[in-house]
């Protein structure tokens, strides 16, 4: 059973590119200051290292 990682948006998507507000939506964040928890699976690490200058992550 894998673990989960609690995401949260520290810094807005405004100015930066598609992609990056696409892989926040699809991660569930929409709106600063937002937390959600999130399987720690390969796809959702590649994901938060996307965006990680946007992000806090706690394990």
């Amino acid at each position: 059973m894998s673990a989960d990682v609690k995401v949260t948006l520290v810094r807005s998507h405004i100015g930066k590119a598609s992609s990056v507000k696409a892989v926040l939506v699809g991660m569930g964040l929409t709106k600063r200051q937002k937390s959600v928890t999130l399987k720690d699976t390969p796809e959702v690490r590649g994901m938060i290292n996307k965006v990680r200058h946007l992000l806090k992550v706690e394990e």
